[in-house]
């Protein structure tokens, strides 16, 4: 069985997780998240305690399992604490504005790029050069995330664009005679 199929998730205080047969709802003070469970895997709740067990000794089942766990997993804590991602602009003149759900960034093009926050995200610029994006869905985060970075990826030669925090990016040398 998978190894992190075997670990329980411990549901905290303030945290109400129902399971039915074709849903499972996690509800807390970060709002309320969905998911369809998968039909290979058995899913029960003891004590606080969700465990996740494969219907059948498949590699599918046995893999699903894990997957499930953890897919369950960042639910609870995406409800109880929250995700977040740190984005930060490098170059001259990149800035970016929080306006409510909307994210203004002007890096570089001749047009300023407004890009519009989905329900469940929140987006804070802290300074004109970080972007912090926060929500209780870590898929949905992380994939804000993405799209923001896109917009502007940083270049290989001068480092310029919109790069994670904590990404570090390579710089080549140009090219000599």
């Amino acid at each position: 069985m998978s190894r992190i199929g075997k670990a329980a998730v411990t549901v905290p205080q303030g945290v109400d997780v129902q399971i039915k047969e074709d849903q499972i709802t996690v509800k807390g003070t970060g709002g309320e998240l969905k998911l369809v469970p998968n039909r290979l895997v058995k899913i029960s709740s003891e004590g606080g305690k969700l465990s996740f067990v494969p219907v059948d000794e498949s590699r599918e089942a046995n893999a699903m399992s894990g997957t499930m766990r953890q897919l369950v997993n960042n639910m609870v804590v995406g409800v109880s604490k929250g995700f977040e991602k740190k984005l930060t602009l490098v170059g001259v003149g990149f800035r970016a504005q929080a306006q409510g759900a909307k994210l203004n960034l002007n890096v570089g093009y001749s047009h300023p790029v407004n890009i519009e926050m989905p329900a469940g995200i929140t987006v804070a610029t802290p300074a004109p050069t970080e972007i912090v994006i926060k929500g209780a869905d870590r898929q949905r985060v992380g994939q804000i995330a993405a799209e923001i970075r896109d917009v502007r990826p940083p270049e290989p030669y001068k480092g310029k664009g919109i790069r994670y925090a904590d990404e570090r990016v390579v710089i080549k040398e140009t090219k000599k005679k």
